[in-house]
Formats: structure tokens, sequence, C-alpha cells
């Protein structure tokens, strides 16, 4: 169970450090719509663009958090934990769907650029960019194994790179008078966030299709279960993330009369369970335990 407590105070840590965010992420939002009617800048809205979908998604986050440590009801066995990967897959498809707006307008830009107010555009950006600062300062504390909060982590990055590109952009069009700077910056900042967005969106997926978590290696799984005395054979054996932090795992496990009639089942299952957490640091296991004389009558039905 304190494995279950220690979650549930990361993620009200997590909480506090995701509502400073949203703060400052909808202050800089306000400020850099103003940049870009003062001055023009491409760079400057798609920033202001990005900020609004980080706003959307801080408050995703926050509210999967929230309902990821509700009480599950009769049908929910595993609780509402489900609910931070969704919404880090929201944010991931956001994320993309962003990135397509800015290379679509980062093209058309460089085809036909546009006069931009360099100097204003720096000011702005370069608030914008402490104020992002500020944010991943507060964000680099917070867990990481959390898909949600790596959600949340991914876009305050792609925000901070983003107002510096665009001091970058609009230090150029300040001295060189190159306006296709501001277009320039507004494509590298959508090809950095690309891959962010695909890799979270792919872990999202891999623990929704209950894929056995990276790095748990289901044979050198069976092989160690099958050195507890006893032990003649492990079948059935799957593994699954039901959130960041939590993998599980059951499994079918033989075991001799004799064993059985001498250790009992309990001890059979502690040193089952002692094997998995001290080797594979899965504190979630569910095992069947089975006599060799039942072996013959188990039907594990057909795979669908």
């Amino acid at each position: 169970m304190g494995h279950d407590h220690s979650h549930a105070a990361g993620r009200a840590a997590d909480r506090g450090r995701l509502r400073i965010v949203l703060l400052v992420t909808a202050s800089v939002l306000v400020l850099e719509v103003v940049g870009w009617l003062v001055t023009g800048s491409l760079a400057l809205l798609a920033d202001a663009g990005h900020m609004a979908t980080d706003a959307a998604a801080v408050v995703l986050a926050l509210g999967a958090s929230y309902v990821a440590s509700l009480r599950g009801g009769e049908r929910s066995t595993f609780g509402l934990h489900r609910a931070e990967v969704l919404a880090a897959l929201v944010n991931a498809v956001v994320l993309i769907v962003v990135c397509a707006y800015l290379f679509w307008a980062g093209i058309s830009r460089l085809g036909t650029p546009e006069d931009v107010d360099a100097g204003p555009m720096v000011a702005f950006a370069a608030v914008g960019l402490l104020a992002n600062a500020i944010s991943m300062g507060v964000l680099s504390r917070a867990e990481r194994g959390s898909l949600n909060m790596r959600g949340a982590i991914n876009e305050v990055l792609a925000d901070l790179v983003g107002s510096l590109l665009a001091v970058v952009a609009g230090l150029v069009i300040w001295t060189t008078g190159w306006t296709r700077a501001d277009a320039v910056a507004t494509l590298a900042i959508a090809v950095l966030i690309v891959p962010r967005a695909f890799t979270l969106a792919r872990d999202a997926t891999v623990v929704l299709l209950e894929i056995a978590p990276a790095g748990l290696d289901l044979g050198d799984v069976r092989t160690h279960l099958l050195d507890v005395p006893g032990v003649t054979d492990v079948h059935d054996l799957h593994a699954w993330t039901i959130t960041s932090g939590i993998p599980s795992l059951s499994a079918h496990v033989t075991v001799t009369d004799a064993c059985l009639a001498q250790r009992g089942v309990g001890a059979t299952l502690d040193e089952l369970s002692r094997c998995v957490a001290d080797h594979f640091d899965v504190h979630h296991a569910t095992f069947q335990v089975e006599p060799v004389s039942h072996q013959a009558h188990e039907d594990l039905g057909e795979v669908h």
C-alpha cells in the first residue's frame, strides 16, 4: 500500500506545480497575442497559438490527475488511473495538429514574407522566454515517470524553445532586415516539437494497448519464477501498465503437490511475489497457483 500512497502524494505535488504553470502560461498567452498585434510577427502568433494549446493541455493534465485519484466504481476495478494516460495521448495529438499548422504557416510566409517590427518582437519574446523558463524550473522537480506530467513538460519545453527562437529571429530581423527569419523560426519550432509529440503518443498508446512495459523481459520473468522451489511450469504470463509507474503482472504457476503439501499455498505465493518485486520492481502481481495433479484438467480457453 506504501507504493499507492507515494503515487498519490506525487500526484498532489504535481497538481500544485501544474497550477503555477497554468497561471504563467495564461499570462504569456495574453502577452504574445498583444505582441503579435503590435509587431505582426508570425513566430509570436505561432508561439501564442501553442501557448493556448498548452493552457488547455495543463487544464487537461490537472483534471486527469484529479480524476485518477478518485476511487473507481463497481465496474472500474482498476480505478481511474488511465485518465492520465488518455490526457497524455490527447496532448500529443494536439501538439501534432499545432505542428501541422506551423509548417503550413511557416512555408506560406517563406514564399511571401511580411514586415515585422523586430524591436517589440524581441521584447515580447524575451518576456515569454523568462516566463517559460520559470515554468520549466517548476516542472523540472516533478515526477518524470508520469506520462501525464511528461505531456505537460513537453508542452512547456516546446514553449521555452519557441520563445528562444522568436528572440533569435527578432534579433536577426533587427540587425539584418531579413524578414524570412520569422518564418524560419516558426518552422524550427515545429521541427523540434514533432518528435516529442510522436514519442508521447507512442508511449501512451503502448499503455492503452496493454503491451508489456519497456525493460520488462517476460522470458526473464519466467526464468526467475521457474527458479522458485517447487515450480515446474509458468504459463499464461501477462504484463501491462495500469498507468505510469504502476506495472502489473499475472501468471499461472504450476507447483509440485509435494511442495504445496509441505509449504502451503500462502508461502508459495509470498515467494512468487517477492521474486517479481525484488528482481523486476513489479509490486502488482497476481498468481494462480496450480498443483501438478491439476494440470491435465486445466482449460485456458481460446485466445481472442
